[in-house]
């Protein structure tokens, strides 16, 4: 098997891949996440993965195998981003408070000439979150590096979520059943 290259700083991935005992290693290249706007949200991620696996097959690694993926966070047809700040985490939360959202992974995987991708969907349940509830976690676990403005297995995962349709891992940021799937494949 070739080399892998995790094209993500993500910590959450990294360790979705060790768990699968995928050996790789780290290349992250800084790219621009803007997508064009008549992508759905699906493609979007998927287009993202994209641009993070091109950067780093120029820039690094033309021989590797190259594995990137990007997460958005989609509640009532609006992305939810990761929050600037303490107020934008805050609201954020408040967003998915009592609602289910979307949790959208795209993948990319490329070889040389040879690629494939595709995205994976979850539905997610908040229960009714109180404020002081919103301002603890944000205060203690500062998500501000967090599509949605949380961590499933954090203690708003735990103590917050109603329910859960689809692959958990996927919310997390990998939906490492189905990468080790497609690396099987590929």
């Amino acid at each position: 098997m070739h080399p892998i290259i995790l094209a993500s700083q993500s910590p959450r991935r990294s360790q979705l891949l060790q768990w699968a005992e995928i050996p790789f290693s780290v290349i992250v290249s800084n790219t621009d996440e803007q997508f064009p706007a008549l992508l759905s949200f699906e493609e979007a991620a998927i287009f993202i993965a994209q641009q993070k696996a091109m950067a780093v097959i120029e820039r690094h690694a033309p021989n590797a195998v190259v594995l990137a993926a990007d997460t958005i966070v989609v509640c009532n047809n609006v992305i939810i981003g990761k929050p600037k700040d303490r107020a934008a985490a805050i609201q954020s939360l408040q967003m998915l408070s009592g609602n289910t959202h979307k949790v959208i992974t795209g993948v990319w995987l490329q070889h040389k000439e040879k690629s494939t991708s595709f995205s994976e969907t979850t539905r997610v349940t908040f229960h009714n979150l109180t404020e002081e509830m919103i301002h603890f976690y944000v205060d203690k676990y500062k998500p501000y590096d967090k599509a949605g403005g949380y961590a499933i297995q954090e203690w708003i995962g735990v103590t917050g979520i109603a329910n859960i349709q689809g692959d958990f891992y996927n919310v997390m940021g990998l939906p490492i059943s189905r990468v080790v799937q497609a690396l099987a494949h590929f």
